[in-house]
């Protein structure tokens, strides 16, 4: 027996314990990487920490009445390379100190010779109790396995775990525990760093089935539940080699990792690929091609789960035996659920296949579709070749899966599940788990246009109708609103084809159009949405809005209402179905300004945008008039305001102006104003001072300081040699508190212009992951405007803390004035277009070292 200290008493026990631990997992990871086997290897580590268990449990003087058992995936018999050993210390009693004692003592070697464990000390009652109240804990226990001990008292608690308790419950508790669990991934298993145990479509999905079917005494394994009618043996064998493949996955992450890691980051996914033997192909790496096989393996799991839930629920939850209510001869719902008339039903009657969606949609009071429906959906893809493609019925079917009020986002989204939509449409196929490393796109590309459908679709519904009132108006005011959701399939579909995506997914969209019989006029609505569903966020991001060219030119391009409207709603959905780090106040702000001054022109008013100048003084001042200040105030300082300010500031900015500044037009000292921004959280910053070479740059380095990121910027001279800034700031931690640090600002800001300081550089911050992995080549353009005045500057590279204070020193050293700036953040990219003049720029060799330096500025 080990004595009171253990540690040195016994301490060749415990090195030849440590020694054995070390070389077996040694071992077994030698044997894992000549030949991976899930089982062998999960086993072989279950056993070898029950061995080294064991024998340390008996050199312990533990009362004979206790015992060990192991609960949890350990109790399974599994034991992944970096997973806790969880362990239950059963008493028959409370303990006492003596024994407290020891346990902790035990409880403290357990971690010194190499195992972290997780433990808990418990009577048989205490565990009932808890059992009774916590269904984690009931969990832990269904699997429970004796190690040592008290082998009597392991056994009665097994049994009582396994029995005597309320399967209904436990059913509805673990199905809600899962719906939890989808909820923190966002209901997808499809992002672009899943984590291979907890994500829909993980393991824990497998998982979860065997605990409901045991604790419903329907097997703990895929063989036995075909024996108890749950599976069939070809689904057995499917579900086997599933699992098999999730398992490999995640051993080789925790060895990739050397810790405990379920998630399939970045980081590992190349090294990954490599060890589960998967090559790069022409046109893709090989962990994209890994994470493809991913998905396809993540969607069956999803599958699998809901039939087995379902199968499930019919034996344990209670509801009877209701007969079947016919909907018409092929088809009848039976307990809320939609079911086929027979089981042949699909070979042998193919356009049921797009009816039984069809119903799905037109039956709301139906929650879903039976397990033998599904059964049969899922075998019927392979019948969807080009002859049912060709038929006119199924053509017909298929359009009308996009026009009732119901369902529509469901059952697409079913459809794809399924591999039906990817059959029928091949170019939807072909993006099925694909990723995209653009870095602002967080799901696979078929899963961003089912995100862009969803959107799309909750315009339409009213239960929806705050989140985004004007969408909403003019959704229900869309005829045949049906067009936008073809539109917002096809707008990705040639993702990955290589080549402008949008150009060839016009072609994709205009075959479907002529094929499935839609007139002229939306089928060229359709097409022409496809071709420009980029257009309305890149002017509304990067093109001065102010400029009566940009919104006349945009105009134009839209030419009537109804394609603005269609456009402004894609893009919108689009946006927000990228990221939920993507979307914000300002873009939403942007594209709707877009929408709106675009909307006036086309119905020939006349927008503050494409006013005059004498126009837009008059409004200034009668809303000056409003605040109180008599007519004329304004007049000092108007006349050093050239018309190009007039053109490139609304007029709410030009009243704010005038009201801070009516009384200072050549202040001796900078004026500094904020405001809480007219947009959403974030500040409006006012800058005048006398211009100088690298004011720009100094307040770069200040904003950054503070951790602000500008969103916006409006650089502008007066006549009399002042710079008028003015800047649109955020918190990207969204941690600040706008109002209070309004002070701050405006006066620190403005004792740092008194000085001649140098420019601040902001800190710099760690490059996220992504960056790391999928690094971006920076671009850098500069063209000329159409009038030759100025230039247009545009840059595309890797966000991160400090990006425009690099930019604006380059062009202070190359004497570039900055006039106008557009920063527009996608993710973990910056695409930031600038409006510069300066006399280097009349020389094309002086570009094209401007260009060069940005180049090496924006390297990372």
């Amino acid at each position: 027996m080990i004595s009171q200290d253990p540690d040195q008493n016994h301490k060749p026990l415990l090195d030849a314990l440590r020694t054995r631990l070390t070389e077996g997992r040694l071992h077994l990871q030698q044997a894992w990487i000549r030949q991976p086997k899930p089982e062998r290897m999960l086993a072989g580590l279950a056993q070898l920490v029950d061995e080294v268990l064991i024998e340390l449990w008996h050199s312990f003087p533990l009362p004979p009445s206790a015992s060990l058992l192991a609960v949890g995936g350990y109790g399974r018999g599994q034991l992944y390379p970096h997973s806790d050993v969880d362990l239950l210390i059963l008493l028959e009693e409370q303990a006492c100190r003596e024994t407290s004692h020891t346990i902790e003592e035990l409880v403290r070697l357990f971690w010194d010779i190499g195992l972290e464990t997780g433990h808990s000390v418990r009577t048989l009652a205490e565990c009932k109790e808890e059992a009774g109240k916590d269904v984690t804990v009931r969990t832990n226990l269904l699997e429970a396995r004796h190690l040592c001990g008290n082998a009597e008292l392991s056994r009665e608690l097994i049994a009582a775990s396994r029995s005597g308790f309320d399967v209904k419950t436990f059913f509805i508790a673990k199905r809600a525990e899962q719906e939890q669990r989808y909820n923190r991934f966002n209901d997808t298993p499809y992002s672009l760093e899943p984590n291979c145990k907890e994500s829909p479509g993980g393991l824990r999905d497998l998982q979860n089935i065997v605990w409901i079917a045991l604790a419903a005494g329907h097997g703990d394994n895929w063989d036995a539940f075909v024996q108890h009618g749950l599976l069939s043996s070809g689904e057995s064998l499917e579900i086997h080699k599933i699992e098999r493949f999730l398992q490999k996955i995640r051993i080789s992450l925790h060895y990739l990792a050397k810790r405990r890691e379920d998630r399939l980051l970045f980081d590992f996914q190349e090294a990954l690929a490599q060890e589960m033997g998967i090559s790069a192909t022409d046109s893709r790496r090989a962990s994209e091609v890994l994470m493809q096989r991913y998905y396809l393996n993540a969607k069956k799991v999803t599958q699998f789960n809901i039939l087995l839930l379902q199968s499930l629920a019919s034996r344990i939850l209670p509801g009877g035996n209701p007969a079947p209510t016919p909907i018409n001869e092929r088809f009848s719902k039976c307990q809320g659920l939609l079911d086929i008339a027979n089981d042949a039903l699909f070979s042998t009657t193919p356009t049921a296949i797009f009816e039984a969606f069809l119903l799905m949609e037109q039956n709301p009071e139906l929650s879903g579709m039976s397990v033998r429906t599904l059964r049969a959906l899922w075998s019927a893809r392979s019948l969807i070749d080009q002859s049912f493609r060709q038929n006119p019925e199924n053509r017909r079917l298929f359009i009308e899966l996009f026009k009732p009020a119901h369902g529509i986002t469901h059952e697409f989204r079913r459809l794809n599940q399924y591999g039906i939509l990817g059959r029928y449409l091949p170019a939807f196929g072909h993006i099925v788990g694909q990723m995209q490393h653009d870095l602002f796109h967080v799901y696979t590309v078929d899963q961003h246009i089912m995100q862009v459908m969803r959107n799309m679709r909750r315009f339409a519904m009213d239960e929806h109708a705050h989140e985004y009132p004007l969408c909403a108006q003019l959704m229900n005011g869309f005829e045949r609103p049906w067009l936008l959701y073809i539109a917002a399939l096809f707008h990705d579909i040639a993702k990955g084809r290589g080549g402008d995506h949008s150009k060839l997914g016009m072609k994709d969209a205009a075959d479907f159009c002529r094929d499935h019989g839609l007139s002229s006029e939306d089928s060229a609505l359709i097409v022409w949405l496809v071709e420009h569903h980029l257009t309305m966020s890149q002017v509304a991001q990067k093109s001065d809005l102010s400029d009566p060219d940009v919104i006349r030119k945009f105009a134009q391009l839209v030419g009537d209402e109804r394609h603005l409207v269609a456009l402004y709603l894609l893009t919108h959905c689009d946006i927000r179905g990228t990221s939920p780090k993507v979307w914000n106040g300002w873009k939403a702000k942007l594209i709707e300004d877009l929408y709106l001054i675009t909307s006036r022109v086309l119905r020939g008013d006349l927008p503050e945008q494409v006013k005059g100048i004498t126009e837009r003084k008059t409004d200034a001042c009668s809303r000056l008039r409003y605040f109180g200040l008599i007519e004329g105030v304004e007049t000092a300082l108007w006349e050093e305001l050239d018309t190009v300010y007039f053109l490139r500031h609304d007029i709410d900015e030009i009243v704010w102006h005038a009201r801070m500044l009516y009384y200072r037009p050549s202040p001796e000292t900078a004026v500094i104003k904020a405001r809480p921004s007219p947009i959403e959280r974030g500040l409006q910053v006012m800058v005048y001072a006398r211009d100088t070479a690298r004011l720009f740059l100094r307040l770069c380095g200040f904003f950054g300081r503070m951790g602000l990121s500008i969103l916006d910027a409006k650089i502008h001279t007066t006549r009399h040699g002042y710079a008028l800034d003015s800047f649109i700031l955020f918190d990207p931690s969204g941690d600040e508190n706008y109002r209070d640090i309004i002070p701050l600002i405006e006066h620190e800001l403005t004792e740092r212009l008194q000085t001649d300081a140098p420019p601040a550089r902001p800190a710099s911050g760690r490059l996220s992951r992504q960056l790391k992995h999928f690094p971006i080549i920076p671009e850098v353009s500069i063209r000329p405007d159409e009038k030759g005045q100025y230039f247009i500057l545009s840059i595309a590279a890797a966000d991160r803390p400090g990006l425009l204070f690099a930019v604006a020193d380059i062009l202070s050293e190359h004497g570039v004035d900055l006039h106008t700036a557009k920063i527009s953040t996608l993710g973990e990219r910056a695409e930031d277009t600038f409006l510069v003049s300066g006399p280097c720029l009349s020389a094309t060799s002086a570009i094209v070292k401007l260009e060069g330096a940005l180049q090496e500025a924006l390297q990372i």
